[in-house]
């Protein structure tokens, strides 16, 4: 038995790996290609987008993991089935349940894996991926250029006579006037820092004028720093419960919740199926297979998201429970009434 059932597993492994290498390469550029379409907003050097695209392999493997699985699984039966090797295994007397209990032990890491992904990675990949795009979207939008009038640093207006070789600006000046106060500074030369999101105007060498109705006031200053917030809208991520319960697209969320908990559990709830499509007489039954597949693959999750929004979270015991009676009651049918 430990060699009959090491046999189907490695053959399972072949198929799986063969299958899922493909599925991933193109889901891959599929996203490399909706990636690429932020650098017409932003500006992002290759390890920028490498760093994005790291961002998106959890979802990228929790949608094509549990279609390979299913697929594999069946194609593996079915080759087995095409080469008369299951008759062999029924002659023995071996019963179509030790199959279930052979694919049971994979398919339960896998629907773990699958959970631990979308619950535990998927949100803090997501979080990174948002704040790494707000931020490079508030960063675009600080762009001095010299000589120019109307380049803005928060509320001060700012003129730059000079960009330095080295990044850094030489005659700055800076004014800003509120109700009652107007405020001119000059430098020799500034630079910016970005700090944390927080973008800091470093000025060497000036002077600064405050001028209201009644007074004038001069300062001397070697260095001064002035402060301005981008405008990002960072998230904040502490752990993963935090972000399942936060209000922050709530509705998305709950989609994502129902969705994924129930694609994460499609491989272990769908071995009756696996069973029911994979074994099967090969003169009379071998081109149904892969029509089977698809139509169960369309079944499951059609309904899984057709239903979210009209029953909710109710979509998860509705489709739980409905989708085991049918394929059990489907492999019944199909296989232990004949073997």
């Amino acid at each position: 038995m430990h060699k009959l059932r090491r046999y189907i597993i490695n053959n399972f492994s072949i198929l799986f790996l063969s299958i899922f290498l493909p599925l991933f390469a193109i889901a891959s550029v599929i996203f490399m290609i909706k990636l690429a379409t932020y650098t017409a907003v932003i500006q992002l050097t290759f390890f920028e987008m490498l760093k994005l695209y790291i961002f998106v392999l959890p979802e990228i493997l929790f949608y094509t993991l549990p279609i390979t699985f299913f697929v594999s699984a069946t194609l593996t039966l079915f080759r087995l089935s095409n080469d008369n090797e299951m008759i062999v295994i029924f002659a023995l007397g071996i019963k179509p349940a030790f199959l279930i209990k052979t694919l049971l032990k994979p398919a339960a890491l896998l629907a773990l894996l699958l959970a631990f992904d979308f619950l535990v990675l998927f949100p803090h990949a997501t979080v990174l991926s948002s704040n790494f795009i707000s931020y490079k979207k508030s960063e675009a939008k600080f762009n001095i250029k010299a000589s120019e009038f109307g380049n803005n640093f928060g509320n001060w207006l700012l003129y730059v006579g000079k960009n330095n070789p080295d990044g850094t600006f030489g005659n700055v000046f800076l004014f800003n006037k509120e109700k009652d106060d107007e405020i001119l500074i000059n430098a020799k030369n500034a630079e910016v820092i970005n700090q944390n999101a927080i973008l800091k105007l470093k000025l060497h060498t000036g002077e600064g004028y405050s001028y209201t109705t009644d007074s004038l006031t001069q300062i001397n200053y070697e260095t001064m720093i002035i402060n301005d917030m981008m405008k990002t809208d960072l998230n904040v991520y502490r752990k993963p419960l935090d972000y399942w319960l936060s209000k922050d697209r709530a509705d998305s969320k709950r989609h994502m919740f129902i969705t994924d908990t129930l694609l994460s559990i499609f491989p272990v709830i769908s071995l009756f199926m696996v069973i029911a499509i994979g074994v099967v007489h090969v003169r009379h039954q071998k081109g149904y297979v892969y029509l089977y597949l698809f139509i169960a693959i369309v079944l499951y999750y059609g309904a899984t998201i057709g239903l979210i929004d009209i029953i909710s979270y109710y979509t998860i015991p509705v489709v739980f429970f409905t989708w085991l009676f049918l394929t059990y009651t489907f492999y019944r049918k199909k296989i232990v009434e004949r073997f």
